[in-house]
């Protein structure tokens, strides 16, 4: 077993149409408004930026993303992560009940931070912990930001 290997899949039900839900999604410049978790995104062009991470362990976790596919017709969206953690990440929109829309949020990476890849083995389970309670915060923050009318203008990352 590669200890540096995580995937991860969430789903969140949320309360509002799934074009809506993605437009939001589709703007990662914006996460740090409504998801606690998310300190700091910088967009460098339109198809890349830098994401500044930090959940409940007190170490931050800096990816640089890049598009790698935004299909609207079919609400997904892709990046591929490089910097401590390298792999990929995808959202998926989709209809859920009357009127609302279910993400599901899907991720593999392999762990490059030095401090994270040492203590692979005794701190899986605590990665793994952190990882849902921002994951949690984050559907939270989003429910919350589309129930108070979160902007959803589109702009492209």
């Amino acid at each position: 077993m590669n200890w540096n290997h995580y995937r991860f899949r969430s789903v969140w039900d949320l309360p509002a149409p799934p074009d809506t839900v993605y437009a939001v999604l589709a703007r990662p410049e914006e996460y740090p408004r409504w998801w606690p978790q998310v300190r700091r995104t910088v967009l460098l062009d339109e198809r890349t930026g830098v994401v500044r991470i930090r959940s409940v362990l007190p170490y931050d976790i800096v990816v640089t993303l890049a598009e790698r596919r935004r299909d609207p017709a079919a609400r997904v969206l892709e990046t591929t992560l490089d910097g401590d953690l390298r792999g990929w990440a995808r959202w998926t929109v989709t209809g859920h009940g009357t009127g609302g829309a279910r993400a599901l949020y899907e991720q593999e990476v392999e762990v490059r931070r030095p401090l994270m890849r040492r203590l692979a083995v005794p701190g899986r389970p605590a990665f793994l912990v952190n990882h849902r309670l921002m994951m949690r915060a984050g559907r939270r923050g989003l429910a919350a930001g589309l129930a108070g009318g979160l902007n959803t203008g589109r702009r492209d990352l």
